[in-house]
């Protein structure tokens, strides 16, 4: 007796810590796939308003540039009145030189009258002058104006892009915790509903957890090759569709769910008349289970089917056992 004791293997936790440790990384990933999904629709949501922050930035450029034309005008016209200003200090220098030959009484009567001709001239282009400079100036007022307008409107423009960042930065921010709270109450339904498939299917070989799905070895359910399912495969969609109806009536209804379906063939290429393909075969199947589950209660809208042919396996080798593992059927609870 005491020989046959210490024969005994010691006990190998290993594997247990495995799969524990297997289960908690694909959680992992589950939840960051699920944090994509829900910056994708934020993205979504925000490009809408990145197409009325460009129409805005569009009008603030026009404004911009309205406004820079009018500051080129309103120094065009200032460099003229400059010039109108030494003309007309040249015409009053010319005044005042003819005034003073006037005063000194120098010459003939003739050259007194060019000189009182000139005056005049001079007096006439001096009126044209100080005419023009009145009519500048008042230009200038109406574009001093105009600018104060274009500034008020500039300044309104940036004050409501400012407004629609904040409203935009606050909308993201609520539909990250809307998401964050809708991924937390499926994440509480699927454990319940883990928790019950467990219950009813109990520990066997054939069906079991892979992250978030449940997996059930395609012989299980198919015959090699076909997409009908067999007379036995009845007992155990029955009690699936009755964990899922009764999980379906504690799940609000504003949390869009969805029981998805996906059939996995292995390598090995299949060519018959139904099936051309081992993608039309694992579609095949999951449409299958889909329509057995929809008969049995399951509301068809709650249903989706897909098929992914040979393309994602759970082992890449290339014996009997490796094929096996990578023709199944995957439940999996997630969101429409």
């Amino acid at each position: 007796m005491a020989g046959r004791l210490a024969r005994r293997a010691p006990l190998n936790y290993w594997p247990g810590f495995v799969d524990a440790l297997s289960t908690l990384l694909l959680s992992i990933v589950f939840l960051l796939s699920i944090f994509m999904l829900g910056q994708f629709f934020l993205a979504r949501e925000i490009s809408g308003r990145d197409t009325v922050l460009e129409r805005l930035n569009r009008q603030i450029a026009e404004l911009t540039d309205l406004l820079a034309l009018e500051r080129s005008g309103k120094r065009d016209m200032e460099g003229q009145i400059g010039g109108l200003q030494s003309t007309i200090a040249a015409s009053q220098a010319e005044q005042a030189r003819l005034r003073a030959l006037v005063a000194a009484g120098a010459g003939a009567d003739s050259r007194a009258g060019q000189t009182a001709t000139a005056l005049d001239t001079e007096k006439a282009l001096t009126a044209r002058a100080l005419s023009t400079v009145d009519l500048l100036n008042q230009q200038i007022a109406a574009m001093r104006r105009q600018l104060a307008a274009l500034e008020e409107a500039l300044a309104a423009s940036e004050n409501r892009d400012r407004e629609s960042q904040a409203r935009i930065a606050d909308l993201g921010s609520r539909l990250n915790v809307a998401l964050a709270q809708r991924v937390q109450e499926l994440s509480r339904y699927r454990s319940d509903f883990f928790g019950r498939l467990r219950q009813i299917l109990g520990q066997r070989q054939d069906v079991r957890i892979v992250g978030d799905r449940f997996v059930f070895q395609s012989e299980v359910l198919f015959a090699a090759g076909q997409a009908t399912l067999k007379p036995e495969a009845g007992a155990e969609l029955d009690r699936i569709a009755s964990a899922v109806n009764d999980l379906a009536k504690e799940i609000p209804p504003d949390i869009p769910w969805v029981l998805r379906v996906d059939g996995h063939t292995d390598v090995r290429p299949i060519q018959s008349p139904q099936f051309p393909s081992n993608w039309a075969l694992s579609a095949g199947r999951a449409i299958a289970v889909v329509q057995a589950l929809a008969a049995r209660g399951i509301p068809p809208n709650r249903l989706l089917a897909a098929g992914f042919g040979e393309f994602q396996p759970l082992d890449p080798g290339t014996t009997d056992e490796a094929y096996a593992r990578n023709r199944r059927i995957e439940l999996k609870l997630t969101e429409r």
